[in-house]
């Protein structure tokens, strides 16, 4: 059984930093894409991210370009999205998601192309 678990959100000053981690259990393909999603209250859910594996392709959106950095552990089975420069409208649930044999776009993150999805960590930043 395929299981995707967030964790690392939790609530952070302005100008502050967090890094979000995507563990994949039960994947058995080593081509994989992984994007980073979230939803804040009131608003449709965003895809700001994505990161594909083996070719190591990357996705920002604009909301997040230059402050978001996406990597992965050696084993490849945990996807890090280190989130730098925080501010209130990046308050929200982060999700990851995930397909496998997927190439990420470098223009944007389909929601509706992923297979699995996580349920989400919360971030909140106060100002």
């Amino acid at each position: 059984e395929v299981q995707l678990v967030e964790s690392g959100g939790g609530l952070v000053q302005a100008g502050g930093s967090l890094r979000l981690s995507c563990t994949l259990s039960g994947f058995t393909s080593e081509s994989w894409g992984v994007g980073w999603f979230r939803r804040a209250p009131g608003k449709e859910r965003e895809g700001i991210s994505c990161i594909s594996h083996p070719d190591g392709t990357t996705y920002y959106t604009e909301a997040v370009k230059g402050r978001a950095t996406l990597s992965t552990d050696q084993t490849k089975h945990t996807v890090f999205l280190q989130m730098d420069s925080l501010n209130p409208e990046d308050t929200a649930t982060y999700y990851c998601a995930a397909r496998p044999f997927y190439l990420c776009a470098q223009y944007r993150v389909f929601s509706d192309a992923m297979d699995y999805w996580g349920k989400g960590t919360p971030v909140t930043v106060s100002s």
